[in-house]
């Protein structure tokens, strides 16, 4: 196992000086392209080393003993958007923009995205990997129902761009809403695409309400003591996509 301090000269080598960054103390990478973070991940592979995504950090703050070992990873340079489709009614956007300023952009083209007024302090990358859900009319109205396609990042370096921007598309594993709630255990979101709909329709879901974000119930369908159908099931896929326990249970 390489230490922490020879893996910071490892990235300080082979990527530009301004991708690494001290955050709290927390040495932290900046990727700016899917490139940038599957050679990461890569290295890390090689070298035994653990990763820690954080987003915007607003959610997930990497504070304490546990992270003293480890490098964290921010989405703040993946933040464009990258296509807006007012015909076929989709957004492409970086996984590091901010959710609540999406609509701004949206509306210049009449369209809108519902998730997008909520409350929510973060990235659209954080959102997607908090689960983040509404209440609507007393039915769960989760952020990930628009969720279409995106490009990944898995933690062995693979790029992967599952999903359809069409109506419809073949069935088979949902990939795409399956790191939808993976709070970062599985890859990274470089981007995002989001059906939208027209800007018309915003006032019927003025009824939206943000659902409590809670971590704490999610991580204990990853305990050793947990053993239903559905933690065996959660255990199975984070073993297939990290096989080396590059992002480890915090």
């Amino acid at each position: 196992m390489t230490k922490l301090k020879d893996f910071i000269k490892i990235i300080n080598s082979e990527f530009p000086e301004d991708r690494l960054t001290y955050q709290k103390a927390v040495p932290t990478f900046h990727p700016e392209s899917a490139e940038d973070a599957s050679k990461l991940f890569k290295l890390a592979n090689e070298n035994v080393q653990k990763l820690f995504i954080t987003g915007f950090g607003n959610n997930l703050d990497p504070i304490g003993e546990k992270f003293e070992k480890m490098v964290s990873i921010r989405t703040d340079r993946l933040n464009n958007i990258y296509e807006i489709a007012p015909q076929d009614f989709y957004v492409r956007v970086g996984s590091g923009y901010p959710l609540r300023e999406l609509n701004k952009e949206l509306k210049e083209q009449e369209l809108f995205l519902p998730h997008s007024n909520l409350p929510y302090v973060g990235s659209v990358g954080g959102a997607l990997a908090v689960g983040l859900n509404s209440d609507y009319h007393e039915h769960n109205f989760p952020l990930k129902k628009y969720f279409i396609q995106t490009t990944l990042v898995t933690p062995v370096g693979d790029i992967i761009n599952p999903g359809s921007v069409c109506f419809k598309s073949v069935s088979g594993y949902d990939i795409t809403r399956m790191f939808a709630g993976s709070w970062g255990l599985l890859g990274l979101i470089i981007s995002a695409t989001f059906r939208v709909m027209p800007h018309t329709a915003k006032d019927e879901f003025i009824p939206m309400k943000q659902q409590h974000i809670d971590r704490k119930n999610f991580l204990m369908g990853f305990s050793n003591e947990n053993n239903s159908a559905d933690a065996k099931y959660s255990k199975k896929i984070k073993d297939k996509f990290d096989p080396n326990n590059i992002f480890p249970i915090v």
